[in-house]
């Protein structure tokens, strides 16, 4: 049963461009595109650079974008004003904030991170160590252990919310409590979060936070990313990447780094102003719909999908956590032949995606996504096994992204 919520789901689908019949479940990927980021970033293209030039830094407020579109994703992550940056990717983010939380930790030398974090994060967290050469490490156990080796040796707690195969969510504000206790701090990667449920930063007390623009709200492919400091390290914290737009006066051009106050000195280069007007349009949606209602309807349409598919295909495994409070709005199933089911899938009509060694993947955004989409995805998916459409060699061929 899909339950009624005061946001009208019918009317956010019609604002995004969705290609004909095509059910598309890979918004956990890269999310679909809505109507109104062509003609804003057109507008931005023609009307503000073609026109403007250079002025548009300041005719147009370019230069403060990073922090307004910031501002705005902290609303959907529960984070206050001027804690939340937007610019740069993922991956640079994380290398930025968890090199700020190490260093506020002098005395200990462990990160701990789980087996299934994104591996972005676990590459910085090694490189940063392998950098620093002052006996850093990192430290990786299973998710359902990381509470347990939360000791007095751990300077930083890193952990992705929702882990990308399987959908699994940490519970954020016990883990961050028990992190605190043994005097550490905490880095959660909010990928498979943000626009994907309510996120509450500041009430749960974490102290860093990233996260990427292209996911779940929607922002466009490479879309710029986030990064969030909580105001109360504001003063204590200092980044590692010195650029001059973190500076304290950029256009000073001091030949000493100042660094800027706050979050802002989390910024490093020139933002990507085009990008920064398709993440903006893109936000324009989240004025539209409650979090709490994306949350119900994700609930419904995954619990709706469970059932389908584990009724209709019973060769394969749930992956994912039963349990929905335990599980981000995905659904990810154990499948032998997955790659060539999925590639099937998509031949079909139907688009998730794959991921090593033999998960198949959906997403669901009910900002697009509605029950019809469901299972008719489950149908597709049941023809396509039960007459083996997955057994051509086609759809064995692994592309460069799967």
């Amino acid at each position: 049963m899909v339950r009624k919520t005061h946001t009208d789901f019918e009317a956010t689908k019609r604002l995004f461009k969705l290609p004909g019949s095509l059910i598309y479940l890979d918004g956990n990927s890269l999310g679909a595109m809505p109507k109104n980021v062509s003609e804003r970033v057109q507008k931005t293209v023609d009307e503000q650079w073609g026109v403007s030039l250079i002025r548009g830094w300041n005719d147009h407020g370019w230069v403060h974008k990073p922090s307004s579109i910031g501002d705005r994703i902290g609303k959907l992550i529960g984070a206050e004003n001027g804690t939340v940056l937007c610019g740069d990717n993922t991956s640079i983010n994380v290398f930025k904030a968890l090199a700020t939380a190490v260093k506020m930790r002098p005395d200990r030398h462990i990160i701990l991170s789980d087996t299934g974090n994104f591996p972005t994060d676990l590459y910085m967290a090694q490189g940063l160590s392998s950098l620093l050469e002052q006996g850093h490490e990192l430290r990786l156990v299973e998710p359902e252990d990381v509470e347990a080796a939360l000791d007095e040796t751990i300077a930083v707690m890193m952990l992705t919310e929702v882990d990308y195969r399987t959908g699994r969510r940490h519970n954020m504000k016990s883990l961050t409590a028990k992190a605190h206790e043994a005097g550490a701090l905490t880095l959660w990667d909010l990928a498979h979060s943000a626009g994907a449920f309510p996120v509450h930063l500041d009430a749960c007390e974490a102290d860093f936070a990233v996260g990427c623009g292209y996911k779940y709200l929607n922002g466009g492919p490479g879309a710029p990313a986030f990064v969030y400091a909580a105001k109360r390290h504001h003063e204590a914290m200092t980044t590692p990447l010195a650029g001059w737009w973190g500076h304290e006066t950029p256009f000073s051009f001091d030949l000493d780094y100042r660094p800027a106050s706050g979050i802002n000195q989390m910024r490093v280069g020139t933002p990507s102003v085009l990008a920064m007007a398709a993440m903006e349009a893109a936000l324009d949606l989240w004025d539209l719909v409650s979090l709490d209602d994306v949350r119900i309807r994700s609930v419904d349409l995954c619990e709706l999908f469970i059932a389908e598919v584990e009724r209709r295909c019973p060769e394969l495994t749930l992956a994912s956590p039963r349990n929905a409070e335990d599980r981000g709005s995905q659904v990810s199933f154990h499948a032998e032949e997955g790659y060539a089911i999925m590639q099937a899938l998509i031949a079909d009509g139907v688009i998730g995606d794959f991921r090593a060694p033999d998960i198949i993947r959906f997403g669901f955004t009910p900002l697009y996504i509605g029950p019809e989409d469901v299972v008719g995805a489950a149908e597709a998916l049941e023809r396509i096994l039960k007459e083996r459409r997955w057994d051509r060699p086609e759809f064995k061929v692994k592309a460069a992204v799967t």
